[in-house]
């Protein structure tokens, strides 16, 4: 539209410059023959001065009644070219006001289709303004799993590491995979990092694969500051959504009894607290059907019905599952992420190895997970011998180096270890590890040089209190801080 206006513009300006033309040339004869006319009065007073305009006009009388072609050629000049010149002029004075009827009626017409071109812009404008601003969520429809009979969490990890290396040829310790089980099984937020190739990407792309739902992997990038980077934006201009792979995610899983998978791949590119900072607060809340995420801030007649006053539930059967290298080229994820999410360090590559086919791979729905995980935590508790350790570690790193376990923490403690071991694995493993991520962590933040002497003494209080040879986890990662 802006076009076709544009040319009309043009024609408009054209028109105008040519009666501008036409006025000028009209002026400039009508100049011409006063000119002339003037001149010539001029010139019969001068020879009426002088006593000769008798002589000229006899002359001018054997001029006329000669037949030499040249005396043809001076009356022409003098008599008919001026005679013609006047004639066009006023043949131009009279169609001048006829063209500037036409003028009129031509700019009258060229406006009629200007107002015509703004008024249908303005319509559909005014049509896309009420067409649907999400192009896709109302078509999405939610895939939904059959009920499966996988009988434990022991049989799950093992089913899973079984696929991952016959399917996907990926290989993985059963340390490992009961890490990651258990970690779903504690938060919604899971951390693994690690060195490059030891498979932080593959461990959730292929849970995914194992539970026929794939991961949505978004490579999160370094210019990355809110909220809209994840969710995507409404384009004022477009009268549009912009959605992402995340948001259509969210939409999908909301109808669905599968588990969803989404990975923030290289989380610390950019700053976690900053793009993740709404997520981080809405899983602090204790009611999951509260959850809500804003993605519109009006309400639009064909918005799709998941969609609440402009908000969609976050929803209770997707996990987010972040990827972090520690290098100088990302950033250094806070304690506020940390506490909240279940960390796995994944430092080796597991060597090949046969998958055992005779383990039967079952499907396993989102409700059917927490079932298993629900009856792992009551029906296993941490050991009160363990307790008494646990209690007595915690006034230990109090006195030595200010640092306690917090309410959260022993929550997840106690989540952990009893899902570590309905998947398999040892109460005092399972206190290994998560007592090395989640509390010895937070001595990084400390002067080395100060605490230095303080770390080998921990070293040697952890094998006394736990038994020689136990907590190996813990005191590598002790060792690894007394050289650094």
């Amino acid at each position: 539209m802006a076009k076709d206006t544009n040319k009309h513009y043009k024609k408009l300006q054209r028109l105008k410059r040519r009666r501008k033309t036409r006025f000028v040339l009209s002026v400039i004869a009508l100049v011409a023959i006063a000119l002339i006319g003037g001149s010539l009065i001029a010139l019969l007073i001068y020879l009426q001065q002088l006593g000769l305009l008798g002589s000229v006009v006899s002359l001018l009388e054997s001029f006329l009644t000669a037949k030499d072609i040249d005396i043809t050629f001076i009356v022409f000049w003098l008599i008919v070219v001026p005679v013609v010149l006047l004639t066009i002029l006023v043949v131009i004075l009279i169609r001048r006001r006829r063209f500037k009827n036409y003028r009129i009626s031509w700019e009258q017409t060229v406006q009629i289709a200007i107002d015509a071109e703004r008024q249908s812009f303005e319509a559909k404008r005014d049509k896309l303004a009420h067409s649907k601003r999400f192009s896709t969520l109302n078509d999405i429809v939610s895939p939904m799993a059959e009920e499966g009979t996988v009988p434990s969490l022991d049989h799950l990890c093992k089913s899973f590491r079984a696929f991952a290396a016959d399917e996907l040829h990926l290989y993985y310790t059963e340390a490992q995979i009961r890490d990651f089980v258990a970690g779903l099984a504690v938060s919604k937020i899971l951390i693994l990092q690690g060195m490059s190739g030891t498979g932080k990407t593959s461990l959730p792309y292929a849970f995914g694969e194992f539970l026929n739902n794939h991961a949505t992997i978004i490579p999160v990038q370094p210019t990355w500051k809110e909220r809209s980077d994840l969710l995507g934006y409404f384009n004022e201009f477009t009268k549009k959504y912009n959605e992402t792979p995340l948001l259509r995610k969210i939409y999908e899983a909301n109808e669905s009894n599968q588990i969803y998978i989404v990975v923030l791949d290289e989380m610390n590119m950019a700053r976690v607290e900053y793009y993740f900072a709404e997520f981080l607060s809405l899983l602090e809340i204790p009611d999951p059907e509260s959850r809500y995420l804003e993605v519109v801030p009006d309400v639009w007649e064909d918005d799709p019905p998941q969609l609440k006053n402009g908000r969609i539930k976050l929803p209770q059967n997707m996990w987010f599952v972040g990827t972090a290298n520690n290098d100088d080229s990302t950033f250094a994820i806070s304690d506020k992420v940390y506490d909240r999410a279940m960390i796995i360090n994944l430092e080796t590559r597991s060597q090949p190895f046969e998958a055992d086919k005779t383990i039967q791979r079952d499907s396993i729905t989102y409700a059917q997970f927490v079932h298993l995980a629900e009856n792992a935590q009551k029906g296993y508790e941490l050991t009160n011998r363990n307790e008494r350790r646990l209690k007595e570690l915690d006034e230990y790193l109090i006195s030595k180096f200010q640092i306690a376990y917090g309410n959260r923490i022993m929550r997840q403690i106690r989540s952990y270890i009893s899902v570590y071991v309905a998947c398999g694995g040892d109460e005092l493993d399972a206190l290994d590890d998560i007592l090395c991520k989640k509390v010895l962590r937070k001595l990084t933040v400390k002067d080395m040089s100060v605490i230095r002497k303080e770390l080998k003494e921990t070293s040697k209080y952890l094998e006394k209190l736990f038994g020689s040879g136990r907590m190996p986890v813990c005191r590598e990662f002790l060792a690894k801080l007394t050289k650094s």
